[in-house]
């Protein structure tokens, strides 16, 4: 009789062992929870060889004008031989995105109609990412596999935060742990205005031992889900017109003073309109280690206001002196699409204004000559807001003419949107009337290596 029990025993074990070790499990390397901007291959194992299945992530998003979301992804693998799913070395046999490309999932997303989304978590938590896997049972109908909760740790657990008081609405964003004085980059947002974009970004480099100014300059009024709303920072200024160059000599002389920081090693990061503002400050001002421009413009630009439009101003001064400025053509005409449903490419109104008056342009150039820090350009050849890689192409040439220290990113297929750390998936950059340019793959990819390299940049100008 014990001998039986034993074989029964045997068996069941045998049994057991081979039931997990054909279990599914899914996975994210380096694990699943990292900070967010961090990037993550997801993986499934225990599939049969050869054996189909769907990957599928989900996520909730507060999109601008559309409110609490759902964002989904899913793309069918065949397991190897091995019966292992890796994204970061197997192409999908179909779904949200195609080629080798270990983000896939998580930049090829869309809305999902007719389901609600996911309750809504703090900043303070970060943001939460289902993960599934399906197969198919014997009758062909989907078959839940596996599942698993990624998470994107937020960067406040990190950092602390104070107000910059001379500059409304600004934030000093440090690392909770330090060990000496630090040195610090001032952040700028674009056209969007207020502090989010800004902020985000700081928080990001503070989290990873850099302190961050978030300096917002421009507080436009907003579009909700439920329609317009008051700006966010009311002291600000609404129209987007003779902006202050002078800003960044207070936040310079401000951040000088604060104890935490190493007053000889301060930075500038810009995007977009914020990219404008940074160049044409630093070409102006000095004691700067380094600039970053994403997405940026090589002249200035006419003002604009988001209820007016063209302002027949500057977008910018310097000690309240107006400068010279390259005016928009067409741009009433374009911006209609906002009410139509028409597409909306800014960048026809710019390239427009400035092909019809050239000598105003060569007037409102930014003298990038007079920038003695090094300089990192980030753009894309498809950009339909305004031709930032040309520019960018021109910014680089000057700069290699005087022998100053220049790096380009051109980004082939890019758009505007590539900026930031990925909290949205690049496939809605043109799903509004406002056409960013640019393909969903494309603008993953840049994001993800300009980060990286704005990261490594600016640590080694700041070191």
């Amino acid at each position: 009789m014990p001998s039986n029990l034993n074989r029964l025993s045997l068996a069941l074990s045998l049994s057991l062992a081979a039931s997990l070790a054909t279990a599914y499990q899914l996975a994210a390397a380096p694990a699943a929870a990292v900070l967010q901007g961090e990037a993550q291959t997801l993986s499934l194992s225990g599939a049969q060889p050869g054996e189909r299945i769907t990957l599928r992530l989900s996520r909730r998003a507060d999109l601008p004008g559309m409110g609490p979301s759902l964002l989904r992804a899913e793309a069918i693998f065949q397991a190897d031989a091995q019966g292992r799913i890796d994204t970061s070395r197997q192409a999908p046999l179909s779904g949200s995105y195609g080629g080798i490309d270990a983000s896939g999932l998580f930049w090829s997303a869309l809305t999902v109609r007719g389901e609600p989304a996911p309750a809504a978590a703090t900043d303070a938590d970060g943001i939460r990412l289902q993960l599934e896997a399906w197969g198919q049972d014997a009758g062909g109908a989907p078959k839940p596999l596996a599942e698993q909760t990624l998470h994107w740790l937020p960067a406040q657990a990190r950092i602390e935060s104070r107000t910059a008081e001379p500059l409304p609405g600004a934030q000093l964003l440090l690392p909770r742990e330090r060990a000496a004085k630090l040195p610090v980059v001032i952040v700028l947002g674009g056209s969007e205005g207020g502090s989010l974009m800004a902020r985000r970004l700081a928080e990001a480099l503070a989290a990873r031992g850099l302190a961050a100014l978030a300096l917002p300059y421009y507080s436009p009024p907003r579009w909700g889900a439920q329609g317009p709303m008051a700006p966010e920072l009311p002291t600000l200024p609404a129209s987007f017109a003779r902006i202050e160059l002078g800003q960044l000599e207070t936040a310079r002389d401000w951040l000088r003073q604060q104890p935490e920081l190493d007053a000889g090693r301060i930075a500038l990061w810009g995007a977009s309109k914020g990219a404008e503002f940074v160049l044409a400050g630093a070409s102006r001002i000095t004691g700067f280690k380094g600039v970053v421009a994403v997405v940026p413009s090589d002249v200035i630009w006419e003002g604009f206001d988001m209820m007016q439009g063209a302002m027949a101003q500057p977008s910018f001064s310097w000690h309240g002196e107006a400068l010279p400025f390259v005016p928009y053509k067409g741009y009433q005409e374009e911006v209609a699409g906002f009410m139509s449903g028409q597409p909306v490419r800014l960048r026809r109104a710019h390239d427009a204004g400035r092909a019809a008056q050239p000598e105003r342009a060569a007037a409102a150039r930014i003298e990038v000559e007079k920038i003695a820090a090094p300089l990192l350009l980030i753009a894309g050849s498809d950009d339909q807001v305004w031709d930032s890689g040309g520019m960018a192409r021109a910014i680089a040439s000057r700069r290699a003419a005087a022998e100053l220290p220049t790096e380009l990113l051109l980004f082939e297929g890019a758009g505007h949107g590539i900026t930031g750390l990925g909290e949205l998936p690049s496939s809605l950059n043109n799903a509004g009337p406002m056409k960013m340019g640019g393909e969903p793959a494309a603008d993953a990819r840049a994001q993800q290596q300009g980060w990286l390299r704005t990261l490594s940049f600016l640590r080694a100008v700041l070191q």
